[in-house]
């Protein structure tokens, strides 16, 4: 561009233009980069730095090039390098020379620190309401099925009987650990860096925290220099997403290992599954297999981005346009997901008689024989070896600890009178009586506390 051109006396190789350009894909700050430019020509009049009617002119012209993006009517030429110097460009087109003031007491550097700040703390806000609509599908249907059983695994191994309530309200607190710590990372990227310059600030009068608060900021940077070459805000919203599609990830593991014929705990509805194209009984999970290799996406954009700033010394440097890509890719890649897995829950049939069923696999009961013994005065670990020994047993005569004698138990401890045939899964989860529990009446009050929390 001529009128920025100064030192230079030939255009950059086309080449080069391609490779340095990352108009592509920054052009979706526009909103942001016009809420900021439109804030800083106030500031500026405020200030006395701009006359009330350059103000105006600049105003005006900033929201008629913003209607044109809206409306798919701007022209993004690749040879514009960014959208700023897109929009600075068709403003200059529209409100003429004194387009060119807009940009005093201010460097790209600050200008598009703010502008990813406020891209990311819109973010932030999106992915949480993503989060609140996936809470809302587990608590619909933790509610429908609040007296269902299953096995709970350790090792993959059945454990203990649980509620499917209790089960599904896992994945809410994981998602509320979530939200929560987005809230944190919303905090850091609420801090207004606009009059930071190109590193060492501005000589002019500036009110920046008049700016601050046009744009919603709770505060404003402290150093100049670290606030044009701080990216740990988006580093941050990466770590908080990669957690988060860790989370998406094992409910999409154990939703794959329900579906199989071997658990056939659940089936995933006609419009999340897909058949395969040579088989012509399979239902395939592909839709939480897919969410599960995203989640290796985010991570591979959150470990990018730690590297590309590792050795980055101060202020700005080109690399950290590297940062765009990655965090609107990551961004788009979460709030998909976690639609999608919003939908998918909503939608699946969970299969109750299966899990029942599985129930009598394992020697479930196990630990409940323990404490039965336990609550008779013997030591834990005395109950735990002959525990171990009954089930041994059991295995040997192809029984189950349910349908053992009671001549089968006194073999091994005189303890053990006829109420031992009273333990079942029902009563097992029954007695988990306790805050955390999966006993029914801790369930229930957990489901309400999850309601609470999203609001219902």
């Amino acid at each position: 561009m001529s009128h920025i051109r100064g030192r230079f006396q030939k255009d950059a190789a086309e080449a080069v233009v391609r490779y340095t350009s990352s108009l592509p894909f920054d052009h979706r700050m526009y909103r942001q980069d016009v809420r900021g430019s439109i804030a800083h020509a106030n500031m500026l009049a405020k200030q006395g730095i701009l006359s009330t009617s350059d103000a105006k002119i600049l105003i005006d012209g900033l929201k008629a090039v913003e209607s044109e993006i809206d409306n798919n009517q701007f022209d993004f030429k690749i040879e514009l390098e960014d959208i700023h110097m897109a929009i600075e460009s068709r403003l200059r087109e529209i409100a003429g020379t004194v387009a060119g003031k807009l940009h005093t007491a201010r460097s790209r550097n600050d200008q598009v620190a703010l502008d990813t700040r406020m891209f990311t703390r819109d973010a932030i806000r999106e992915v949480q309401t993503a989060i609140r609509t996936l809470q809302k599908a587990l608590i619909s249907q933790a509610s429908k099925h609040s007296a269902v059983l299953l096995p709970g695994y350790t090792h993959m191994q059945p454990a203990q009987p649980v509620l499917l309530a209790h089960h599904l309200l896992a994945y809410f607190e994981m998602l509320q650990r979530d939200f929560d710590r987005f809230n944190d990372a919303y905090k850091r990227s609420d801090v207004m860096p606009l009059g930071s310059g190109a590193l060492a600030g501005a000589a002019y009068k500036l009110d920046r925290d008049y700016v601050a608060h046009e744009l919603g900021f709770s505060a404003v940077t402290q150093n100049s220099l670290d606030a044009v070459s701080d990216r740990d805000f988006v580093i941050e919203y990466m770590s908080c997403a990669s957690l988060c599609m860790m989370h998406l990830s094992r409910l999409a593991e154990e939703l794959v290992l329900w579906s199989s014929a071997e658990f056939a705990f659940v089936e995933m509805d006609d419009s999340y599954a897909t058949p395969s194209s040579i088989m012509p009984q399979k239902k395939n999970p592909d839709v939480a297999e897919l969410g599960r290799g995203k989640t290796g996406r985010i991570y591979g954009h959150l470990l990018g981005l730690l590297t590309t700033m590792k050795g980055l010394p101060l202020s700005y440097n080109r690399d950290m346009q590297e940062d765009k890509e990655a965090l609107f890719d990551a961004h788009d890649t979460i709030c998909a997901s976690l639609s999608i897995f919003a939908g998918m829950i909503e939608t699946i049939t969970f299969k109750p008689q299966n899990m029942e069923r599985s129930l009598g696999q394992g020697y479930i009961l196990a630990t409940d024989v323990a404490d039965y013994l336990v609550k008779n005065g013997l030591p834990f670990r005395e109950a735990h070896a002959i525990t171990g020994q009954l089930v041994n047993h059991a295995i040997s005569k192809g029984k189950t600890l349910e349908t053992l004698t009671l001549a089968d138990y006194r073999e091994f401890s005189q303890l053990f009178t006829e109420d031992i045939h009273a333990i079942s899964a029902l009563r097992s989860a029954t007695s988990k009586n306790i805050i955390g529990g999966t006993a029914p009446s801790q369930v229930a009050q957990q489901l309400e506390r999850a309601r609470k929390i999203v609001g219902n």
